[in-house]
């Protein structure tokens, strides 16, 4: 069931990120030939009007289908003659819907509650507070022992066991344990787990004994009012995270430092999706707004093929005062294309691998 949930979040997204093209071409009198979920060839189609909606075999994401999009074609319903401004918008139409998308789902969360990272010292106005495993180092004493990403800590035991709500609770009684099998206790969505963990004596440079990062958090609910309030301020901060995270990768990739991270695919994010789905829902949504987010900003990038590409080509259209060589610019994006398919299967390749 987590699964289904997850997948058919990710079919609603993309659905609802090519709405934003499909919404914003009609405002602007051109025509949608289709709107397609999946790729083809074709399963079930219905026109309505002069657009046919149809459901297609190859889960590979959702498209819209808009007259003059491919080819030049200047009748007044077409993509082609519509000023510079309207196209960039439909074009953008879509990457907006996935922030948009994002805002209402942090937005919700704040309302039916969110959790935020708080300092142990914090005492007062806060529900719920409890220590939460943010990473967990791979071959690790923790990886090794089961422990996961979103488990919470509420007691560890050794001869006598101690009730945890605080991140140097944690760590003042692993320091004292070290070398030693001691019994973590964590709870994972509705189930208790009890885990038998032996804390390294002389653990890897900023690894930690046991080899996990952990965070106080505790639960903070937001009046109806104020909540789309919070949802916009966390909608930017999670913008400038991935942005700042992306600078770093790169960064790290130019100067050949060594990284943790992970490239994952459609079958890595359904995964980690279900993994949340099991957290609760506060938690899955706020993982789902972050998705949406990320997918925004990758779709902003100028690669041919993806909308910031599309953009790009509109510019340069712009500048140089005529078209694009159909030609040219088909033949540039079908490439961009290929390769981001097989860039897409290799990782999904390799999601299959690392899963199992």
């Amino acid at each position: 069931m987590n699964i289904f949930i997850a997948l058919f979040s990710l079919v609603i997204l993309i659905a609802l990120h090519e709405f934003g093209h499909f919404i914003l071409a009609k405002k602007f009198g051109v025509k949608v030939e289709e709107f397609a979920i999946f790729f083809p060839p074709r399963l079930l189609a219905k026109k309505i009007g002069e657009t046919v909606y149809s459901l297609n075999l190859i889960p590979l994401g959702a498209f819209v289908k808009m007259k003059g999009e491919e080819e030049e074609i200047n009748d007044p319903d077409s993509f082609t003659a519509q000023p510079f401004w309207q196209k960039a918008l439909i074009v953008l139409g879509g990457v907006i819907s996935f922030w948009i998308i994002g805002a209402i789902l942090l937005s919700v969360n704040a309302y039916i509650g969110t959790n935020q990272v708080i300092a142990d010292s914090k005492i007062g106005g806060i529900e719920n507070p409890k220590v939460q495993i943010v990473q967990v180092i791979p071959k690790s004493p923790a990886d090794k022992a089961g422990l996961k990403l979103g488990d919470v800590i509420t007691e560890l035991k050794n001869e006598k066991g101690i009730k945890i709500d605080k991140v140097k609770q944690v760590q003042d009684f692993t320091k004292k344990h070290e070398g030693e099998k001691i019994k973590i206790v964590i709870q994972r969505g509705e189930d208790e787990k009890t885990l038998n963990i032996i804390p390294r004596e002389d653990p890897p440079s900023g690894e930690g004994a046991m080899g996990i990062a952990l965070s106080r958090t505790a639960m903070v609910k937001y009046p109806a009012w104020k909540a789309p309030i919070e949802g916009l301020k966390m909608t930017k901060n999670l913008t400038v995270g991935v942005i700042g995270g992306w600078y770093y990768l790169g960064k790290a990739w130019i100067t050949g430092e060594e990284i943790g991270a992970q490239i994952m695919g459609p079958v890595g994010v359904t995964s980690m999706m279900a993994d949340f789905v099991g957290l609760g829902w506060n938690y899955y949504l706020r993982f789902l707004a972050l998705i949406s987010i990320y997918l925004a900003i990758f779709n902003l990038l100028p690669i041919p093929a993806l909308d910031g590409g599309k953009l790009m080509f509109l510019t340069i259209e712009k500048v140089r005062g005529k078209s694009m060589n159909e030609n040219v610019e088909k033949t540039i994006t079908g490439f961009f294309f290929l390769l981001l398919i097989g860039l897409l299967l290799f990782i999904t390749f390799k999601d299959i691998i690392r899963l199992f």
